[in-house]
């Protein structure tokens, strides 16, 4: 099989061979190595069973994170009694999201997904949706195979980790990942689900990640949920037919060349941004204690 280092690749691979984006990454998978497609879905299988155990866990659990600063947020949402202008299944991505999050800051067990920051953002939109919509476990899957060719075919042009690109390489393509997951659950086209990695991706350029007191907890948790209804948003306007003007290979060069651009006082340094607001400072201070 030819390889697919790109999206174009991807789209034209699916297109000519009538296949989705999860069969052709399959396919793809089976020739690099000595997995079958057989053990390449069961592997994936346990990465999502370890997904819906981060989230059981996470919502019955206020336990703060070793600092303090979080870890509650979770069952706030939980408890509150003001009514969601989003639905019911937008509230519980967002739990979701908070929940293994907060697991992450417990040192409990997560899926990087592309990154530990990140791991709340792909569980959420594809577990929450699952629940709402009786997908089958094979769709969700499916959903997550496409989810990980996307964070694949990202990852061969720059490296997914804050301290590279900022949190657009991180909780940014974890966003985009979701549109991909939750645009395949929904019955969406390769070219849709394609548009909506575009679309998730490129309005998240230039993110920063500027963690106070250099810990994966403030500002992380909470971009957490916000960048899975990002995914949402990103799955409705492709369903829609709404493209994204720019190919998404050329909005992944543009979040290339923005990590370069980006001062390394905002990528995982915590030596700017929220990291070196009043606040942060003091924040740190009392941790040092």
């Amino acid at each position: 099989m030819n390889n697919v280092n790109t999206f174009r690749q991807l789209y034209y691979t699916c297109k000519e061979k009538n296949k989705n984006i999860y069969e052709t990454a399959l396919d793809y998978e089976a020739s690099q190595g000595e997995n079958s497609e057989y053990q390449i879905r069961l592997q994936a299988k346990k990465s999502l069973d370890a997904m819906k155990d981060a989230i059981k866990i996470g919502l019955n659990c206020t336990e703060p994170s070793p600092s303090g600063m979080s870890g509650d947020d979770c069952d706030k949402l939980q408890k509150s009694n003001v009514k969601s202008i989003l639905g019911t299944t937008p509230q519980k991505i967002m739990a979701y999201a908070l929940a293994t999050s907060e697991q992450n800051l417990r040192m409990g067990r997560i899926v990087a997904c592309p990154t530990a920051g990140s791991c709340g953002i792909v569980p959420a939109v594809l577990i929450a949706y699952a629940e709402d919509n009786n997908i089958s476990e094979n769709e969700q899957i499916n959903a997550l195979i496409t989810a990980g060719e996307v964070g694949r075919l990202v990852a061969n042009k720059m490296a997914l980790a804050g301290a590279v690109g900022g949190c657009q390489a991180e909780c940014g393509v974890a966003s985009a990942m979701s549109a991909a997951a939750l645009t395949q659950m929904r019955g969406g086209s390769v070219k849709q689900i394609i548009n909506a990695v575009a679309l998730a991706l490129k309005n998240i350029l230039g993110l920063t990640c500027d963690p106070v007191c250099g810990l994966v907890e403030i500002p992380c948790v909470k971009r957490n949920p916000f960048l899975a209804i990002h995914a949402v948003t990103a799955s409705e306007l492709a369903m829609a037919d709404i493209i994204s003007k720019i190919p998404i290979d050329e909005v992944v060069d543009a979040m290339e060349q923005t990590g370069q651009l980006m001062s390394p006082l905002l990528k995982e340094s915590s030596q700017g941004g929220l990291a070196k607001t009043k606040t942060a400072i003091a924040l740190e201070k009392n941790i040092l204690k």
